[in-house]
């Protein structure tokens, strides 16, 4: 069963934070590049980036649309805002912001919305994704790129398996674990109801390499903002970093390195 939680926003910490904008670089960072490229961002355009977590990515679309363009980030996330705001300037700005909220936001002001690992957490995607219509221009365009619907990486297995037993299943995980994730029917079905015509929806073979099993752990603590752990009690999740990466040994190569590969949807579509 699905869980409809949200994940907390209350776990994360200046540490993960610091770890995110560390290790994103080589990771969502390149997927978030990748949707940029596929959304053709162009000088002057104004864009709304939600979730953009250290700011890396809005960043880089501040650069493409220059000085006479405008990126605004969203992100519900204080601590992490914290980070982005040292790469604001006149045409990049950060706030803090839900998207499940973003009332704050004038209708029809962006040329662009771009989500990059951002769409898999949300539980409920309809009403997310009508506001990203309300805050287009009419033509203007949404590119999401997240996580697909599909079987787990053999890492999840494993955390799933070791969480299982004593003393962690004493304490129960959200049922269907932490992501929400749609397949591509799912994905039409969401946006046409949004009010967009899809341009495109892909799904891409995404693979990650990690020097050692502590990165692995690290990375997926980091890039969950604390929840990968969040349901067991303070006191007990060290022993549970231990176990998982003692047991993520064995999906190393031989020089130590492991690789998780998985699928990414990127969807790109234009507001009606």
């Amino acid at each position: 069963m699905q869980s409809t939680e949200k994940p907390s926003l209350t776990e994360d910490n200046d540490e993960l934070a610091r770890d995110y904008d560390r290790v994103s670089v080589d990771r969502q960072f390149l997927s978030g590049k990748m949707l940029v490229r596929d959304l053709a961002v162009a000088a002057g355009e104004r864009v709304l980036d939600v979730g953009y977590g250290t700011g890396l990515l809005a960043e880089h679309i501040a650069d493409r649309v220059g000085p006479t363009g405008y990126v605004l980030g969203v992100d519900p996330l204080p601590l992490r805002i914290e980070l982005a705001q040292a790469k604001a300037r006149p045409n990049l700005q950060f706030k803090v912001a839900d998207a499940y909220d973003l009332s704050s936001i004038p209708a029809a002001g962006f040329d662009v919305v771009c989500l990059n690992a951002v769409f898999h957490w949300l539980p409920e995607k309809s009403g997310p994704t009508a506001d990203f219509a309300r805050v287009l221009k009419p033509g203007g365009r949404l590119g999401i790129s997240s996580g697909a619907k599909g079987p787990r990486t053999r890492f999840q297995e494993l955390v799933s398996g070791v969480l299982a037993r004593p003393p962690f299943n004493a304490y129960a995980r959200p049922p269907g674990g932490l992501t929400h994730r749609v397949d591509e029917q799912e994905m039409r079905q969401l946006l046409a109801a949004a009010g967009f015509a899809v341009k495109s929806i892909e799904a891409r073979e995404s693979v990650r390499g990690f020097a050692s099993p502590e990165l692995l752990v690290r990375y997926s603590e980091a890039s969950s903002f604390g929840n990968l752990l969040a349901h067991l009690p303070v006191e007990l999740r060290p022993a549970a970093r231990e176990v998982i990466g003692r047991e993520a040994a064995a999906l190393a190569a031989p020089d130590g390195t492991i690789s998780q590969s998985s699928r990414r949807m990127v969807a790109i579509a234009v507001r009606r």
